[in-house]
This record gives structure tokens, C-alpha cells and sequence, in this order.
């Protein structure tokens, strides 16, 4: 197996986050939110985000609640700290994921305020 697949760069992981993303969303307008390759798709997204965090946070990317999004929950913004290949974030995670995927010490050490940006 290629060893850059298992250790991608921080571009290349965020490329495939936005990717999946992307996916996902394709496969809930063809299906209902519950179809089992959304779901998968789902949680792979969810899965390259935490890797992300806990690899790259809080020197390149930050979580930050995004107030400005309609969606049926809270929601994290992924914030890259400086634009990478046209990106200024990796996608949303809800709260409720966050929470039971991380330590809260893990969120505080992970969550950037814009005055310490």
C-alpha cells in the first residue's frame, strides 16, 4: 500500500476531506440522508477531520463555531489558519460529534479565538 496514502500531507488531507464532503452531499440528493453510502461517506469525512485536528491543530487549523450557517445543529467551522491550495476551511463537524469524538481538553486546545489569529 503507497505509504503517502496512509500519511498524507496537510494539503492532501484536506483535499480529501473536501473531496468526501463533496460526495456526501452528492449522495444525499440522490438518496435519503440515511442511505448507507452517505452514511459511510458521512463518517469517513468525520473521521479525516479529527485526524486532522489532532495532527495539525492549533498551528494550522482551528475549530470555531460557525454562527453563520443554516443547519439543523451547531456546528464547527475547521478554519485553516492561512489559505491552503484556494481553502480557507475544511468543511463543518457538529458539536454533538466533536463532543463525543474528543476530550473537552481536546476542543479547548483545538478552538482558536480571531484575537489570538
Amino acid at each position: 500500500m503507497n505509504k503517502d496514502f496512509l500519511k498524507p500531507s496537510l494539503a492532501d488531507l484536506i483535499r480529501q476531506i473536501h473531496c468526501i464532503n463533496h460526495a456526501w452531499k452528492l449522495s444525499q440528493e440522490m438518496e435519503d440522508n440515511n442511505h448507507f453510502l452517505g452514511i459511510r461517506l458521512r463518517d469517513l469525512k468525520t473521521r479525516l477531520q479529527i485526524k486532522l485536528l489532532k495532527k495539525y491543530a492549533p498551528d494550522y487549523v482551528y475549530l470555531k463555531e460557525d454562527k453563520n450557517i443554516e443547519s439543523e445543529e451547531k456546528v464547527y467551522g475547521l478554519i485553516l489558519v492561512s489559505p491552503i491550495n484556494n481553502y480557507s476551511d475544511v468543511a463543518h463537524l457538529p458539536i454533538r460529534v466533536a463532543k463525543k469524538m474528543l476530550s473537552e481538553e481536546e476542543i479547548a486546545h483545538f478552538s482558536k479565538s480571531l484575537s489570538n489569529i
